[in-house]
């Protein structure tokens, strides 16, 4: 793929195209590992952690047409987001799930998630929507990479609650992904997994991300300072 082709990826309309070219019923592609690849680690860090049972709000950022909301509804969980800013996906999907239960859809732009409460999500998960975001060089991206990367985070960082996990599947190498998790307003504890490559593919990585916890040291030297009157 083209850089010029690599930029159309940020934008709907390239995805209302791609998706006009299928049937309702048809998916474009799953990308970057379908639910039986990415079942040891979700198993890890989302069936162990937060069992069904439990009702955790899963939001799905940028789902498109992945069958991952289904298996996740098939299997329990009947509290989750979809939000793409695709209008296209959003009707069809919308009706696709309409009998499954669980699956609510929202037309949002990841970038400014106006329609998700702050604090309100306990995991986020994306597939292949940072990575839409991602183009040129790796040691030194565009200036609109950085833009459009930096507000994403900052609003997954929003909505997540304080011990909300936010996972996230890339086949892109840690050192050149974490400083564009890293970006100015947030502050994460970082975790990877190195994920099998299906037969015929390359390493994925699965980051689990959460929000970083003020060190208990910063917080007994608050004290200590505070008590030191004589």
């Amino acid at each position: 793929m083209s850089e010029a082709e690599s930029q159309r990826l940020a934008h709907s309309e390239y995805w209302d195209e791609r998706y006009a070219q299928v049937g309702p019923d048809e998916q474009v592609h799953e990308w970057f590992r379908s639910y039986n690849d990415l079942a040891p680690f979700l198993n890890r860090h989302l069936f162990q952690v937060r069992e069904p049972k439990t009702g955790p709000k899963i939001l799905h950022l940028g789902s498109g047409d992945s069958t991952i909301p289904e298996d996740l509804s098939r299997k329990g969980y009947k509290n989750q987001v979809c939000i793409d800013f695709s209008p296209l996906i959003v009707e069809t999907m919308s009706k696709r799930h309409g009998n499954i239960g669980g699956i609510i859809w929202k037309h949002a732009d990841v970038r400014q998630m106006n329609a998700i409460l702050s604090e309100s999500v306990d995991v986020a998960f994306d597939k292949g929507t940072l990575d839409a975001m991602i183009y040129g060089s790796p040691w030194d991206p565009p200036d609109e990479v950085l833009s459009n990367t930096s507000r994403y985070v900052r609003e997954v960082f929003r909505v997540l609650k304080t011990d909300g996990t936010f996972l996230y599947i890339t086949y892109r190498q840690p050192h050149f992904i974490e400083p564009l998790l890293n970006c100015k307003g947030v502050s994460w504890d970082i975790r990877v997994d190195v994920l099998a490559g299906s037969a015929g593919s390359f390493d994925y990585n699965g980051f689990q991300l959460t929000k970083a916890i003020p060190e208990v040291a910063e917080s007994a030297e608050s004290k200590t300072e505070e008590g030191s009157f004589d």
